[in-house]
C-alpha cells in the first residue's frame, strides 16, 4: 500500500488589541504582525474581523471618507504582504453599498474579497443598519491546498458560507476572522459549535478573534483551530496578545472524507446550480526549510472567575489607555464594591495611576473610614480624606426654607452622595482623571443609585457585575494574593446615609434579589415564570417595578464593561416611558 504523503500547511492566526477608528495604527500593527508571521515560516495569516477599522466601527460606517481611508489603508496594507497570504477585515464599497469584509492577499495582490453572509442584529450588534449581505462564496486553491474564508456570525449557522466551501468547493481548511465579544462562559459555546462545525464539514476550522476592550465591550481573544474530528488542536490565551501558530496536516481531512460516506451524500443533495462557489488559483505557498517546530499550544481555559476577573482588568486598562487618561480617581468608602473596583484598577493601571477620595460624613462610622484608608495604605495608592459634613449642612441651611415642615428622607440622604459626586468631578476636571464609579448590576437594575451622585463618572467597572458575584471576585482576588480585609467583606452592606442603615432595609437580601434579576432582566421572564421557580410573589412584582420604573437612571449612567449575556446598555433596550407591568 502506498504511503499518504504529508501536505503541510502553516497558519498562525494575529490575535490583536485594535483601536476603533485608529486606522493608521491598526494598519501598522497588521503590518507587524504580517512579519512576524513570515518570519515564524507562516503560509497564511488571518487577523480579526474588521480588522483595519476595529470593530464595531458603528455610525463612523456612514462617513464616506472613513470608508475610503479604510480602502486605502488596505492596498498599503497590500504592499507589504509579499511573501505570504494574509486575510484581513475590511470595509468593501460597491457603489453605494458597504459590506463587512474579508480581503484575501497573496504574495502582495489582491486575489479575492469575500462578503459576510449573515449580519447579526441583536444584543449589542447593529450590522443590518450599515451592511449589505454577502451572497457569493469562493475556494483558494494553492498548490494542493483549498482553503475558504468566512466571517464571524456566519460561522455559527450550519449552513453558513463554510457548507458550500468544504462540499463544493472542497476546502481542507475554513478560515474565520471574528470580532466576537465577551460574556463568561461563551468560549465553551465556540468551541462546541466549532467543534461541531468541523465535523460536519470534515475539515479544519481556523478561528481568530479580536483582542481588548472597546467602550462597553471586552473581546477576549482565545483564537483556535479545530480538526476534522472535532479536536481542538490549537487554542490562543485569553485576554492577551499573541500571534498564534499551528502546523495542519491537510492529509488529515483527505482521510477523514475518503472514509466517512456522509460527506460524499451530503455532496450528492447539493445542486450546483443553487450553490455557486468560485474557484480561485493562486501562488502555491512555499515550502520554507528548514522550519523550526513549534511549541503546544494548547493553554488551559481560564476558570470562570479568573476570566472575568481578566475581562475587568482588560476592559478598564484599554478604556482609560484608549481614551487618553493618565489617572483614574474614584471615591473609597470602606465598602465591598470600591474596595473592588479600587483593586481592579491598580492591578489594571498599576498603583501610581490610581487616586481614591475619602468623603466621610456624620453617618460614616469609624470602621469604615478606618478600612478606606488601610486599603488605599496598603494598596499603595494616593488618597484623599475629604470630609463633606461642613458642605452638607450648608446644604441644609440652604434649602431650609424650601424643606420647612418635612421630615428628613431620601433627598437628604441623595444630597450627600450629591455632594461626594461633585468633589470627584471637581477633581476630574482639575487635574484631568477618569472617575471611576462603583455601583454594582443589583443597584442599577432597582435603582439603588443617586442620579448626579455615586452614578456620576465616566467609567462604570462593575456596572454589569451582580452584587452576589463581587462577593466570589472577591474571594478569587484575595486567593491571588490578600488584598482586601475581612472587616469589609463581612461588614453588611450599607450607604451609610443615615443613621444605621443597612442595604436589607430598602432591598430583599441579595441572594434573593441577583437570581431574581437573573431571570428578569437577563432572561426576559415574567413575573409569573419568576414566581414558578418559588419566589415570593408579592417580592417578584416590586423587584420588577423597581427595575422598571429606574431605566431613566440607567440611560443616564456612565458605560462599564460587559460581562453578562445581557447587560444594561445596547444589550436591553427598554422605554422609559412604559406601563407594561408582567
Amino acid at each position: 500500500m502506498a504511503k499518504s504523503i504529508d501536505i503541510p500547511l502553516r497558519i498562525a492566526l494575529a490575535q490583536v488589541n485594535l483601536t476603533v477608528g485608529d486606522l493608521d495604527g491598526n494598519s501598522a500593527k497588521i503590518a507587524e504582525y504580517i512579519a512576524r508571521a513570515k518570519e515564524a515560516g507562516a503560509d497564511i495569516v488571518a487577523f480579526p474581523e474588521l480588522s483595519i477599522t476595529s470593530y464595531p466601527p458603528e455610525d463612523l460606517l456612514l462617513k464616506n471618507g472613513f470608508v475610503q481611508r479604510n480602502i486605502d489603508c488596505l492596498h498599503k496594507i497590500t504592499e507589504v504582504s509579499k511573501g505570504i497570504t494574509a486575510i484581513i477585515g475590511f470595509v468593501d464599497k460597491i457603489n453605494s453599498d458597504i459590506y463587512n469584509a474579508a480581503a484575501i492577499i497573496s504574495d502582495g495582490e489582491l486575489v479575492g474579497v469575500h462578503h459576510k453572509f449573515n449580519l447579526p442584529n441583536y444584543g449589542v450588534f447593529d450590522e443590518h443598519r450599515y451592511f449589505q449581505r454577502g451572497k457569493e462564496t469562493k475556494v483558494f486553491k494553492a498548490g494542493e491546498v483549498r482553503f475558504g474564508v468566512e466571517i464571524c456570525e456566519d460561522s455559527w449557522y450550519a449552513e453558513g458560507p463554510h457548507r458550500l466551501q468544504a462540499l463544493i468547493g472542497n476546502a481542507h481548511v475554513i478560515i474565520v476572522i471574528n470580532s466576537s465579544p465577551f460574556h463568561a462562559g461563551k468560549w465553551r459555546h465556540r468551541e462546541e459549535m466549532l467543534a461541531t462545525r468541523a465535523m460536519d464539514n470534515l475539515c479544519f476550522f481556523a478561528y481568530v478573534n479580536l483582542v481588548g476592550g472597546q467602550d462597553e465591550l471586552v473581546f477576549d481573544g482565545h483564537s483556535l483551530v479545530v480538526g476534522p474530528d472535532g479536536r481542538v488542536i490549537c487554542r490562543g490565551p485569553a485576554f492577551e496578545e499573541a500571534l498564534v501558530i499551528v502546523d495542519l496536516n491537510i492529509n488529515e481531512v483527505l482521510h477523514h472524507r475518503l472514509s466517512d460516506t456522509r460527506y460524499k451524500e451530503q455532496k450528492e443533495r447539493l445542486c450546483p446550480k443553487e450553490a455557486v462557489v468560485e474557484k480561485v488559483q493562486i501562488p502555491p505557498f512555499l515550502q520554507k526549510a528548514p522550519r523550526h517546530e513549534l511549541p503546544s499550544c494548547l493553554p488551559n481555559p481560564p476558570s470562570r472567575l479568573e476570566e472575568i476577573y481578566k475581562a475587568l482588568i482588560l476592559g478598564t486598562r484599554d478604556y482609560v489607555h484608549k481614551n487618553g487618561f493618565e489617572k483614574v480617581v474614584l471615591g473609597l468608602s470602606g465598602g465591598i464594591d470600591s474596595a473592588l473596583t479600587a483593586v481592579i484598577a491598580v492591578d489594571s493601571l498599576g498603583k501610581d495611576r490610581v487616586v481614591a477620595v475619602v468623603m466621610p460624613s456624620q453617618y460614616s462610622s469609624e470602621e469604615t473610614q478606618s478600612d478606606a484608608v488601610k486599603l488605599a495604605e496598603s494598596l499603595g495608592i494616593q488618597y484623599y480624606r475629604i470630609p463633606i459634613q461642613q458642605i452638607f449642612e450648608a446644604y441644609l441651611s440652604t434649602l431650609s426654607s424650601a424643606f420647612v415642615g418635612t421630615q428628613p428622607g431620601v433627598a437628604e440622604e441623595n444630597i450627600q452622595a450629591r455632594i461626594r459626586g461633585n468633589i470627584l468631578m471637581a477633581l476630574s476636571n482639575k487635574f484631568g482623571w477618569l472617575v471611576l464609579t462603583t455601583g454594582n448590576k443589583s443597584e442599577i437594575a432597582v435603582g439603588y443609585t443617586t442620579l448626579y451622585g455615586d452614578m456620576a463618572g465616566g467609567f462604570g467597572v462593575l456596572k454589569d457585575v451582580p452584587k452576589t458575584l463581587v462577593y466570589e471576585l472577591v474571594d478569587y482576588r484575595n486567593s491571588l494574593g490578600k488584598v482586601i480585609p475581612d472587616s469589609i467583606i463581612k461588614r453588611p452592606p450599607s450607604a451609610e446615609l443615615r443613621p444605621g442603615q443597612k442595604d436589607v432595609d430598602t432591598l430583599p437580601p441579595y441572594e434573593i434579589l441577583d437570581p431574581i434579576l437573573h431571570a428578569y432582566v437577563e432572561q426576559d421572564k415574567s413575573i409569573a415564570e419568576i414566581v414558578a421557580m418559588g419566589f415570593d410573589e408579592p417580592t417578584v412584582r416590586r423587584v420588577a417595578h423597581m427595575v422598571d420604573r429606574n431605566e431613566y437612571k440607567r440611560r443616564q449612567a456612565p458605560p462599564g464593561i460587559k460581562i453578562t449575556p445581557k447587560a444594561f446598555g445596547k444589550d436591553r433596550r427598554l422605554p422609559i416611558t412604559n406601563k407594561y407591568r408582567e
